[in-house]
């Protein structure tokens, strides 16, 4: 396999699947190292492939990121595991969602709802993501879908109102 950068043999390889999609990425010996790559220490596949969208794109520019406002730098970030200020939450908005959904496995809160809240909480937070269902529906002009949600979403309020008028 040839080197992504040049004609030279790859010696690195690294593949990822983001939301259905496979990222591949390699590297020769030289552009390796030219990338930050240290050949003799192990790393992380996800700190390199972060935020790539393919091998054209050059890996230096994706570890030389930093906050416009606190200037802390990817590496920093990585290393610490803190934000400098708020607009490193905007500058590391592609780590943070990879982090969140590689410790969560999900992108939402999926834990368990308190007893004492019980099937009201469950059906209101059912209706909350029925909403950013509509409303990302409705954005990408998806009007029956939309329409769908919507009727799914009166259904729910309706068992809810209910649910309080009876329990008074």
């Amino acid at each position: 396999m040839k080197c992504d950068l040049c004609d030279k043999e790859a010696v690195v390889h690294l593949t990822q699947v983001v939301n259905g999609e496979m990222k591949e990425v390699h590297l020769c010996e030289e552009h390796a190292v030219e990338q930050g790559i240290d050949l003799n220490s192990p790393i992380s596949i996800t700190d390199i492939l972060m935020g790539l969208s393919g091998p054209q794109k050059s890996i230096a520019s994706e570890l030389s990121l930093a906050c416009p406002r606190c200037g802390m730098a990817r590496e920093e970030f990585r290393k610490t595991g803190r934000l400098g200020c708020p607009d490193c939450y905007k500058t590391f908005m592609a780590e943070l969602t990879m982090a969140i959904k590689a410790m969560h496995h999900s992108g939402q809160h999926l834990g368990k709802i308190p007893a004492r809240e019980g099937a009201q909480t469950r059906v209101k937070s059912k209706i909350a993501r029925l909403q950013q269902d509509l409303e990302a529906a409705i954005a990408r002009e998806d009007f029956e879908k939309a329409a769908t949600l919507r009727d799914q979403i009166k259904k729910y309020r309706d068992e809810v109102a209910a649910d309080e008028g009876s329990s008074q």
